[in-house]
């Protein structure tokens, strides 16, 4: 069967240079693969490094060891070795990420951070904000705001509209980060149909969630971060 991502013997150290250098272990040996189609849930307790292993999926994490290996039309592309642009170009095409928190440009319109990496990647204007409109739509986000800023929105409203920015592009991997937790039911489920429907289209996920009835419906296999150990 085909591999969306592998890792292989992955391993993270953080380095406190304001508490004199002081190496704080995170995870070691995180060995896994995701295929199109598939969701992977990452579980175990606050702190055992599900959030890092998502970032150094995504780049923003460079890791210690391992391999980290995203394939995508044909070719595989390491991200613990790649340069800063191939891991940009990774992001355009390939690897959508959400968050559990928004960071978008300060004053600019909701509609247009949530159409904005559908445009990067080379959709037109016109076409990535009637598809924004559509996903701001089903997440219940009320269309008198999609001209204001997401920084004068709730945490929930905030969040749907980061949902939104990350589901918007088609892309082949989604890392999501707690995707519901600010949400209530209602949009909860939402999500939940979100990726069902990603899943169908063979988009490969790797997501963190801490409500085991959502991590029931959407998980394929769940990975125990904690199995893997601590880097020495």
């Amino acid at each position: 069967m085909t591999v969306a991502l592998e890792l292989a013997g992955v391993a993270k150290t953080f380095t406190m240079h304001l508490q004199g250098g002081v190496r704080l272990p995170v995870v070691s040996g995180v060995s896994f693969a995701v295929h199109p189609g598939e969701c992977a849930v990452l579980a175990g307790p606050s702190g055992a490094g599900k959030s890092s292993v998502l970032k150094m999926i995504f780049g923003s994490y460079r890791c210690d060891r391992g391999k980290i290996l995203v394939h995508h039309g044909g070719a595989a592309t390491d991200v613990a070795s790649a340069a800063p642009r191939q891991i940009l170009a990774l992001r355009r095409h390939t690897v959508g990420y959400v968050s559990q928190f928004l960071r978008a440009v300060p004053r600019v319109a909701t509609l247009d951070v949530v159409a904005e990496p559908l445009i990067a990647s080379g959709a037109d204007r016109e076409t990535a904000r009637k598809r924004a409109t559509e996903l701001l739509r089903r997440l219940n986000i009320a269309p008198t705001l999609w001209g204001l800023p997401p920084a004068t929105f709730s945490g929930g409203e905030q969040q749907r509209v980061n949902i939104a920015r990350g589901f918007l592009p088609d892309l082949p991997l989604l890392l999501l980060d707690e995707p519901t937790a600010s949400l209530d039911a209602e949009n909860s489920a939402v999500v939940i149909d979100l990726i069902a429907e990603r899943k169908r289209r063979g988009t490969a996920i790797v997501a963190i969630v801490h409500d085991a009835a959502m991590r029931d419906r959407i998980a394929d296999t769940v990975i125990d971060i904690t199995r893997f150990g601590a880097a020495a």
